[in-house]
């Protein structure tokens, strides 16, 4: 199975501490997180360890379906610079969120929707170009975010021939059932909440059956890259603990 862990964890010169960990637990994959402090790395220093990466692009002050032309396109623009790094680095996919419905973009929510999805395929199409998939993930269940509801992302994507990372814990705070199984998932983030809200606690201190998840996938015969996504390196470490324990990771 492939595992993989976030740059979420680590904070500036904290990600050395980090890839050194993880390169010494024979973790083969790394999702860098295209963000402040760290979104001005050389990509040489990346290049040094022997992972294979995909790319987050940034979260903070970012929306891909903002009726504010300007700020709607620094959005693509930023998600535009996270493919330019995937592709400086040979990684295939960068992770993309769909963007947030303002408060008053409630009263146009056709129009918020649609600039959504020119947005995703203008950066679709930007990928294309450099040979680097996005992969836009389904968001948790906080007012205002766009497509919290996976099955509805799925929807959108399968028509545009656009692949989905499935956020396993933001799935959990939106819909209660265990086959979280989608045809346009590539891509998987996990972490850990009891339903109520996108905590990112460690792996098994939650309500998640993980057990039941990795079942699901396997039989769908998911072979993409699972990424741990935690907030701090010992929350990583105790979630690796627990993929040991449940016979995931070796």
């Amino acid at each position: 199975m492939n595992i993989g862990v976030s740059t979420s964890a680590s904070q500036g010169e904290d990600m050395v501490d980090l890839l050194n960990y993880l390169d010494n637990e024979n973790i083969d994959y790394v999702e860098f997180l295209y963000e402040y402090p760290n979104r001005d790395i050389n990509s040489k220093f990346l290049e040094s360890y022997s992972f294979s990466y995909t790319v987050h692009s940034p979260i903070s002050d970012m929306n891909m379906a903002s009726l504010n032309l300007n700020l709607r396109q620094t959005s693509v623009n930023e998600v535009k610079k996270s493919i330019d790094l995937a592709s400086e680095i040979n990684a295939n996919l960068t992770v993309v969120h769909p963007g947030i419905m303002s408060f008053l973009g409630r009263l146009y929510k056709e129009k918020v929707i649609e600039l959504a999805h020119n947005s995703i395929m203008e950066c679709f199409d930007y990928g294309q170009d450099s040979g680097v998939k996005i992969s836009v993930e389904n968001m948790p269940n906080i007012d205002g975010h766009l497509y919290q509801d996976p099955s509805q992302l799925n929807k959108f994507l399968k028509v545009s021939n656009i692949d989905m990372t499935l956020d396993i814990g933001h799935a959990n705070t939106v819909i209660k059932k265990t086959d979280l199984f989608f045809d346009t998932i590539n891509h998987i983030h996990l972490s850990d909440n009891n339903a109520d809200s996108d905590h990112h606690y460690p792996l098994g201190q939650g309500n998640i059956n993980f057990k039941e998840v990795f079942s699901t996938l396997s039989k769908h015969k998911f072979n993409g890259i699972y990424i741990v996504e935690m907030n701090n390196m010992e929350d990583v470490k105790k979630s690796l603990d627990y993929l040991k324990k449940i016979n995931i990771l070796n």
